[in-house]
């Protein structure tokens, strides 16, 4: 038996589990087309996603779309189908392109979705459409075979921390999973093909549509204007080329199925850090009550516009790490030093430009010496504005460019000693020792 055989053994839902998901989302469908008529809409009710398609893995979520109508208004549209999933669900107003509930049913988590009946995914809406033509789409190009295969491939991108395109993961989406599979024709002709893929690798399953950037391009086969992967990431996608090359090499069960790791102690990070002489600084604000899917946007926008700022201030981040717990989002970086020389090298002008003698008129009673030429430009030793990297994020990280909900009011510091006590030793073994997740 192959391992991709073994694999699937563990992770095909059985006869039974497949029968109770089945029957409990047609629960759930009669619950819904219930409400509907009791309120005397004229909706449409359809299972959409991985249940639809048969492409699901244990304990699934249930994805159902209320289908309007295309005379009837936007707003109109999004204001019923979000009262009626509160309604049946009691659930949760999520906001991405697109308004919708998410509550739990029968003990399965369901996301209830409005959206339009469109009879050409070409002319949208609303931003979610398409996604019924993605169903039968999945269902039209797939059997048995290629389904597993497809749960295979979606184990795969789990394991190694490439699945889904929420923004935290920034990875591949089921849909992505689900055509890269019908494409190549199988999780293992998907993995070879991946392996040769370089940045820029355009696929398209029907049509091909316009010109798009990003690390890979694959054509929506039911609207080619639409980059299924345009939530991949060049790192997440990097991380994907990586797995595949590896699993080639030495296939192992561990790219499915990671082991848990056993987080560094103080000691070890301690000595660490303390081996390559980098040093760390901790980052943390109070969590705003903002979408969960949202609040990891803006943390990856404060992480890099915190990151800039301590590169141009020549604290050189080598790398950063972030979470989020109940209260905080922690961000985490490493760093060639945080504290710098009194003065540095200011670099002016080359001495033939006409602003060269402005440069010299401000630099002429400079305390640490006066202009100097070096290269063919003026130069001065200058005084830094800050010394430490604490000092300067609390005067700098304000303006750096954060996430536009993240309180700069309730930024704490934690220096490097602090940091290692502190901060928890998963997140900073993740920082200081990196390991994908096969390899532990």
């Amino acid at each position: 038996m192959s391992l991709e055989e073994k694999v699937l053994q563990r992770i095909r839902p059985s006869e039974k589990e497949t029968a109770e998901i089945i029957s409990t989302a047609e629960r759930l469908k009669e619950k819904v087309r219930s409400y509907l008529s009791k309120n005397e809409y004229d909706i449409g009710v359809m299972l959409v996603g991985s249940v639809a398609k048969g492409t699901f893995l244990s304990d699934p979520d249930l994805d159902v779309f209320l289908i309007f109508p295309e005379k009837v208004p936007k707003q109109d549209m999004e204001r019923i189908g979000l009262t009626a999933g509160e309604d049946i669900l009691q659930g949760e107003r999520m906001y991405a392109e697109h308004p919708y509930i998410r509550g739990k049913f029968d003990g399965l988590s369901v996301d209830l979705v409005p959206c339009f009946a469109v009879t050409d995914p070409s002319k949208l809406i609303s931003a979610v459409d398409r996604t019924p033509f993605h169903t039968d789409y999945v269902i039209s190009r797939t059997d048995g075979r290629l389904r597993d295969e497809i749960r295979l491939l979606k184990v795969f991108m789990r394991g190694i921390g490439a699945y889904g395109a929420e923004p935290n993961t920034r990875g591949f989406s089921g849909y992505l999973c689900e055509t890269l599979v019908i494409f190549y024709g199988g999780f293992l002709n998907t993995v070879k093909a991946a392996s040769e893929w370089r940045e820029g690798v355009s696929i398209a399953l029907e049509k091909k549509g316009p010109a798009m950037l990003g690390p890979m391009v694959l054509y929506d086969p039911v609207d080619p204007k639409r980059n299924v992967a345009s939530a991949v990431h060049i790192d997440t996608f990097a991380t994907f080329i990586a797995a595949c090359k590896s699993y080639l090499v030495s296939p192992n069960e561990k790219f499915f199925f990671p082991p848990e790791r056993s987080p560094l102690t103080e000691n070890e990070l301690r000595e660490l850090s303390g081996g390559r002489g980098s040093r760390l600084v901790t980052v943390m604000f109070d969590r705003p009550d903002v979408n969960r899917d949202n609040l990891y946007s803006q943390i990856w926008k404060t992480r890099y516009a915190i990151a800039r700022k301590l590169d141009s201030y020549d604290f050189t981040v080598l790398r950063a790490v972030h979470d989020m717990t109940r209260t905080k989002i922690i961000l985490v970086f490493e760093l060639e030093r945080d504290v710098l020389s009194k003065t540095f090298k200011h670099i002016g002008p080359p001495v033939w430009v006409r602003s060269s003698a402005s440069f010299l008129e401000k630099w002429k009673n400079n305390e640490y010496g006066g202009p100097f030429i070096d290269e063919g430009q003026w130069n001065v030793v200058a005084e830094r504005r800050h010394r430490s990297v604490t000092e300067m994020l609390y005067d700098e990280a304000a303006v750096a460019g954060i996430g536009r909900d993240i309180i700069p009011e309730t930024m704490e510091l934690l220096g490097h000693d602090d940091t290692l006590t502190s901060v928890g030793k998963d997140l900073l073994t993740e920082l200081l020792d990196p390991k994908h997740p096969w390899d532990v």
